[in-house]
């Protein structure tokens, strides 16, 4: 196998770090973590008629601001409908009764979210530096003329600040919110709602 040219070479070492950040964050997550909704309302990943586990959708009118979400349906987001998703920029469109699919466990959904890391990856090192400097053509739609580089980059900023709202949800909940709002942060913050 030729070595990966100086563009693949970086790409991959930054979603490796990516990755492994993002793992290192999620050690120890407990089912009760995973699925923890700190508001109301939130999506999340629920059980389904069938046992399964799906994502909810969110509303397709856009509303802003977004809805807040479990870190599990933040998990689902990088993992499947991201990393997963652009499988269709390679041709390999995943089955439409997948989209949603995700594992309802905490161990189970960082085994799934590692698995399409890696997946993904293996994707990009195959392209190599010429490869990334293709257009991905028709079956990319709006962006045909888009290149697969600008792909990439757009993976890494999704699974960069996603996994780092992963964190962020982590300590919230490690350092108390669960319990209720502190030092009067709710009242100040419903305060300024209010006025």
């Amino acid at each position: 196998m030729t070595p990966p040219g100086p563009v693949t070479r970086d790409l991959l070492r930054t979603l490796d770090e990516v990755r492994s950040r993002t793992l290192v964050r999620l050690d120890g997550l407990t089912d009760t973590e995973y699925l923890w909704e700190p508001v109301t309302p939130c999506l999340t990943i629920r059980e389904d008629a069938d046992g399964g586990f799906r994502a909810d959708r969110p509303s397709p009118d856009d509303s802003r601001p977004a809805p807040f979400t479990t870190i599990a349906w933040r998990m689902w987001h990088i993992g499947a409908d991201c990393l997963r998703g652009y499988g269709r920029f390679f041709g390999d469109e995943p089955p439409a009764e997948t989209r949603y699919t995700w594992p309802g466990t905490a161990a189970e959904g960082i085994g799934a979210l590692d698995r399409e890391c890696a997946r993904f990856r293996a994707r990009v090192e195959a392209l190599g530096d010429e490869g990334l400097q293709r257009p991905m053509g028709p079956q990319a739609g709006p962006y045909a003329e888009a290149t697969y580089l600008l792909l990439v980059l757009h993976a890494l900023d999704e699974a960069a600040h996603h996994g780092a709202e992963l964190g962020v949800l982590r300590d919230l909940r490690l350092h108390g919110f669960a319990a209720g709002p502190k030092h009067g942060i709710g009242e100040a913050a419903a305060g300024r709602d209010a006025g």
